[in-house]
C-alpha cells in the first residue's frame, strides 16, 4: 500500500492544511503521475544533451497539424479572469498576502515558487494563509501593526506551484513497492491548495486558478492536464473549472507554444513571458555552444533586443490566434519610498515598459510592488480602455523563425567590470535571504527572486568557460572571481543568524565549478540547507490510500 509520510515538523495549524483525507488525496496524486513526472524530467536531460552537442531547437514537423489547424480554441478567461491588466506576484506569508489582496490590482499571483524560499515553514504556512486569504479570514500582526483584508472587492488569486523539477523532502511518498522517495513538490502544492479551496473559490464566483512555471514541454502541459482532469472528477469539481496559464520561460518551451495551448485547452486561460527565466534557460541550454551564444552584462539584455523581441511577438500572436490570453512579465524596478529619485526612476522604466507590452498586444501585465499598479494600470488603460483584453487584437503579421528565438548574437553589448562584481554580489545576497527564507528580496533597488540569481550565477560560469575579456581588459577567471568573493566577504556587514558563509558555499557550486553545471540552483541548495527535522513533540503521520 503506498503512503505519505510527514517527516517535517508541525507548526500552528499544519495538522489543518496536512489533514488525513488531504494527504490521500497527495497520495493518490503520486500513485497516477509521479512515474511520468520522471519521465518527463528524463525527457528535459535529453533535450539539454541534444543543445550541448550543437542541434538548434526548431518548431516540431510532427506536431505541425496542430499549429497549421486554424479552427481550435483554448477554454479562455474563467470567471473573475476577463480582467487581468495589473497582476501583482508575491510570496504568500500573511504580510505579503494581505498586502497583496488589499492593493488594487486585478489578480494576485500567489507564488509558492520562485519568490518564495521552500522552507517547510513557508510552503505548509503558505498554504494556511491561502487557506485564510480565501475566506476574508487572514489576519496578522507584526511590530505592533496589524494586517488584514481590508478591501471588499479583491484580486483574483492564482496560485504557482513548484515545478516539476523539485521536490518536497518533509513528505517522503512510499509508492506500492514500497521505495521511498522525496513528495513531488508541484503535486503537494497543487494538491494541498485545490483539495481545500476548489469548492470555496466556485461558490465564491471565481475558481481553482494555477500558474505552471518551467514548462518545458507539451508533454509537460499533458501531464499538468491529467493532473487536473484526475483532481477534478475525484472531488466531484465540474470538469474545465480549472483554468492554468503557463509560463513561456524556457527556450524549448518557445518552440511549442501552440502545442502547450493545445495540450490544456480545456483548462487553460493563456501564456506568460517569463524573461528572467527565459533569459537563463537560453544561457544554461547553450552555455556550451559557442561564442555565438555568449551574453552581455544582464542590464543590456532588455526586452527590446532582437531575440527577446521576436519571443514576446510571437507570444501575443499566438495566443490571440487560440483565444487565450498573454501576460507580460515583470520589470525588476522598484520604488524605494525614503529615496524620492530612486522612485522616479523605478517608475519611468516600468511606465516604458508596460507601454511597449500594452502596445504590443499584451493583456496584461506583473508588478512585484503595490506603488508600481497605479503606473501599470495607466498604460494599460490607455490601450484598453473599457475592454477588459484585448485577445480580440490578432498578429497576422508577425513571423518569427527558430534562428530568429536563439538569435543572442544580435544583443550586442559587452561584459564590464561592474558587471562581473554585480552578478556576484547580487548571486550570493540573494542566495543568502533565500536561506533565510526569504524569496523575493530587494537588492540594489531591483526585486531579485531566484529567477535572477539563476542568471547571475550562470553568466559567471559562462564568462569564465570562455575566458571573455571585460570592456575594460580584464580576463575572467575563477581566481577573479574568487577574489571578489573575498572582497565581498570581507566588506560585509555581518548580523547574528545572518548566511553568508552558507551563501558563498552554494555560489563557488553553481558559479565557478567549470566541470558540472547545476541546472537549478535551488536544487542542492534545498537539500543542504533548508531540510528541518521532526518535531520531537509530534510524530510523524503516516497516511495511506
Amino acid at each position: 500500500m503506498s503512503s505519505i509520510t510527514i517527516d517535517g515538523p508541525m507548526g500552528p495549524r499544519f495538522d489543518d492544511i496536512l489533514s488525513t483525507e488531504a494527504l490521500e488525496f497527495i497520495t493518490e496524486l503520486h500513485d497516477l503521475f509521479a512515474g511520468t513526472r520522471n519521465d518527463v524530467l528524463a525527457a528535459r536531460l535529453v533535450t539539454r544533451t541534444h543543445l550541448a552537442n550543437g542541434r538548434y531547437p526548431t518548431f516540431q514537423n510532427a506536431t505541425r497539424h496542430i499549429r497549421e489547424d486554424a479552427s481550435w480554441r483554448v477554454a479562455g478567461a474563467g470567471p473573475g479572469l476577463q480582467d487581468r491588466r495589473v497582476e501583482i506576484t508575491g510570496p504568500t506569508d500573511p504580510k505579503m498576502a494581505c498586502n497583496a489582496l488589499n492593493s488594487g490590482a486585478k489578480v494576485w499571483l500567489a507564488d509558492l515558487e520562485d519568490a518564495t524560499s521552500p522552507t517547510w515553514a513557508n510552503i505548509i504556512g503558505g498554504q494556511v494563509s491561502l487557506f485564510d486569504a480565501i475566506r476574508r479570514q487572514l489576519h496578522f500582526e507584526s511590530d505592533g501593526k496589524t494586517y488584514e483584508i481590508t478591501e471588499t472587492v479583491t484580486p483574483t488569486i492564482v496560485m504557482r506551484p513548484r515545478g516539476w523539477h523539485l521536490v518536497e523532502k518533509h513528505l517522503t511518498y512510499l509508492d506500492r513497492s514500497e521505495r521511498p522517495s522525496a513528495a513531488v513538490a508541484s503535486l503537494v502544492d497543487f494538491g494541498l491548495y485545490f483539495f481545500h479551496n476548489a469548492a470555496e473559490l466556485i461558490a465564491r464566483g471565481v475558481g481553482p486558478y494555477f500558474y505552471l512555471a518551467k514548462i518545458e514541454s507539451h508533454a509537460e502541459a499533458r501531464l499538468w492536464n491529467d493532473v487536473f482532469t484526475f483532481a477534478e472528477d475525484r472531488l466531484g469539481i465540474e470538469y474545465g473549472s480549472i483554468r492554468a496559464t503557463v509560463l513561456i520561460e524556457t527556450i524549448p518551451a518557445a518552440f511549442e507554444m501552440d502545442e502547450i495551448l493545445w495540450e490544456l485547452r480545456d483548462h487553460c486561460a493563456g501564456l506568460n513571458a517569463g524573461r528572467w527565466d527565459y533569459i537563463f534557460s537560453i544561457i544554461k541550454n547553450f552555455r556550451g555552444a559557442g561564442k555565438k551564444f555568449l551574453t552581455p552584462d544582464r542590464a543590456q539584455i532588455t526586452m527590446t533586443v532582437p531575440f527577446m523581441r521576436a519571443y514576446t511577438e510571437l507570444l501575443v500572436a499566438t495566443c490571440h490566434k487560440r483565444g487565450a490570453h498573454a501576460i507580460g512579465g515583470m520589470s525588476a524596478f522598484i520604488p524605494n519610498r525614503r529615496d524620492p529619485e530612486v522612485t522616479a526612476r523605478a517608475l519611468e522604466n516600468v511606465a516604458n515598459d508596460k507601454r511597449r507590452e500594452a502596445g504590443d498586444g499584451f493583456d496584461g501585465t506583473w508588478v512585484a510592488h503595490p506603488d508600481l499598479i497605479a503606473t501599470a494600470r495607466a498604460e494599460f488603460d490607455a490601450v484598453l480602455g473599457e475592454r477588459p483584453n484585448q485577445v480580440d487584437r490578432l498578429r497576422p503579421e508577425v513571423e518569427v523563425t527558430a534562428a530568429d528565438l536563439i538569435d543572442i548574437q544580435s544583443i550586442g553589448g559587452d561584459v564590464t567590470d561592474a558587471g562581473v562584481r554585480s552578478n556576484v554580489s547580487v548571486g550570493i545576497r540573494y542566495i543568502e535571504s533565500w536561506l533565510r527564507g526569504v524569496g523575493a528580496a530587494a537588492i540594489d533597488n531591483l526585486m531579485e527572486d531566484a529567477a535572477t540569481a539563476e542568471i547571475s550565477r550562470s553568466q559567471i560560469w559562462q564568462w569564465i568557460h570562455y575566458g571573455v575579456v571585460t570592456r575594460e581588459g580584464t580576463r575572467i577567471t575563477q581566481a577573479l572571481v574568487e577574489n571578489l568573493i573575498t572582497q565581498m566577504r570581507d566588506d560585509l556587514t555581518r548580523s547574528p543568524g545572518d548566511r553568508f558563509d552558507d551563501a558563498i558555499t552554494v555560489f563557488r557550486q553553481v558559479a565557478l565549478d567549470t566541470d558540472n553545471f547545476p541546472t537549478f540552483l535551488t536544487v542542492g541548495a534545498y537539500a543542504q540547507f533548508l531540510i528541518d527535522e521532526p518535531s520531537e513533540v509530534l510524530k510523524p503521520l503516516s497516511v495511506g490510500a
